[in-house]
């Protein structure tokens, strides 16, 4: 008898079986490996493929060939120690390294993923010094740069190093020609050094510099002429001593100048006389400047005006032309306003034309036209007859012809004759039967 070939999978040519159909499905997710509350897939269900079925969390989480770990509290294993509380906000046990560490003692100071720094003592770094005692009052490590140093005589700073000792003459308050002096350089004890003159040690003061004589008059820093006074002889009193002219100028801490010119520096400009009547240096403001041009015109302690043109501030109309034929201040309103076509105005703008027409000089019946319309141009417009163009005359109305015939004011069966048609001669028509 023969023996029959096996039956071979044909998704897995590696499985077969004689004498029957080969299993050639195997779902891993059948026997609900997973557990509940969790998704089952297996992505190879070939029976050779064992093992590679996921479970997958309702937060995310997945794991391969077994039931997923879907949640894990960090704070279980207790990471922050004593005198903190920990407080993982997320569980799931792909959220990792996120619980949070809060001190007992100042709930304002955390740390997230380990444990918060609860105590911070600032003297631990020995932050004062040798010879200096310090003291950190609050060491939460919220509380910073309170920690106090204080040294053996009392002396207190807070937040960094005392300065136990100051010498109080180190920065010279005595000044020169003095010797300054200590007593007792404790930080702490101020105003207490004395100041002793060298010239004379009998003089001394204290917390400040000891008035010693020194007459600045002694060395003549005024010259010959002037007499020199030292109101304050003391060191530390210079460069106030006066000098005196005998015109009686005074300077303080050098010699005087005793006189001035103020015309030295020609404050009057060309054209003026400077002349200054009291040339004493206290004397000031005094001199005088004279137009060169009228020397009625002067000013004290400063420029005259000795011109005026009037037409500096335009007061002509536009096209016109403006001239000041003696521009002095004593000589106002005599400028002259010029039009292009020589109209003259003087002290204001001229009217430089004037249309002759515009008051209907014609009348009625007649046309009028200025050939001329120049301010000064008068009578020269012209009347010209409406009914006669050859009639004109100039400077008045013309006579224009009126035929009174033309309205037939004789009537039927009558002959009318005008003898006169002049238009200043009316009523003189005849009627013929």
């Amino acid at each position: 008898m023969t023996t029959p070939a096996p039956a071979t999978c044909t998704s897995d040519t590696t499985i077969k079986k004689t004498g029957g159909p080969a299993s050639c499905n195997n779902d891993e997710c059948a026997s609900n490996p997973c557990g509940a509350g969790q998704t089952c897939k297996d992505p190879n269900q070939s029976p050779s493929s064992t093992g590679d079925y996921t479970c997958t969390c309702s937060n995310g989480v997945v794991a391969t060939g077994g039931a997923a770990t879907c949640t894990n509290d960090e704070c279980t294993s207790s990471p922050c120690g004593t005198g903190q509380t920990c407080k993982d906000a997320n569980t799931a046990a792909n959220s990792l390294k996120d619980y949070t560490c809060t001190c007992t003692s100042d709930t304002t100071v955390k740390k997230t993923g380990g444990p918060a720094s609860c105590n911070n003592d600032e003297c631990a770094s020995n932050p004062c010094g040798a010879g200096q005692t310090c003291k950190d009052p609050n060491q939460s490590p919220s509380s910073t740069g309170d920690y106090t140093c204080t040294c053996s005589n009392g002396v207190v700073a807070t937040g960094g190093s005392a300065t136990c000792t100051k010498d109080e003459c180190t920065s010279s308050p005595c000044g020169s020609g003095q010797t300054c002096k200590d007593a007792n350089t404790a930080a702490n004890s101020l105003h207490d050094f004395t100041c002793t003159c060298d010239s004379d040690t009998t003089i001394t003061k204290t917390d400040g510099p000891a008035t010693c004589a020194k007459d600045e008059c002694a060395s003549s820093p005024c010259g010959n002429g002037q007499t020199c006074k030292d109101p304050n002889q003391s060191p530390s009193s210079t460069g106030d001593y006066t000098c005196t002219c005998s015109n009686g100028v005074v300077a303080t801490g050098g010699a005087a100048t005793c006189t001035n010119d103020e015309c030295t520096s020609s404050p009057c400009g060309s054209g003026q006389t400077c002349k200054d009547a009291n040339t004493a240096a206290n004397s000031l403001h005094d001199f005088t400047c004279t137009c060169d041009s009228d020397t009625t015109i002067t000013k004290t302690d400063g420029p005259a005006t000795c011109s005026k043109n009037e037409c500096d501030k335009n007061p002509c109309a536009t096209g016109q032309t403006c001239n000041d034929p003696t521009p002095i201040p004593s000589k106002t309103g005599d400028y002259t306003c010029t039009c292009s076509n020589g109209v003259v105005a003087t002290g204001g703008s001229a009217t430089c034309t004037k249309d002759e027409c515009t008051s209907n000089p014609c009348g009625s019946g007649q046309t009028c036209k200025d050939a001329n319309t120049a301010a000064n141009s008068l009578n020269d417009y012209t009347c010209t007859c409406d009914n006669d163009n050859s009639i004109a005359k100039k400077g008045a109305p013309a006579t224009c012809t009126l035929d009174e015939c033309a309205a037939n004011p004789c009537g039927a069966q009558q002959t009318c004759n005008d003898p006169n048609l002049s238009a200043a001669v009316t009523g003189d028509y005849v009627c013929t039967c």
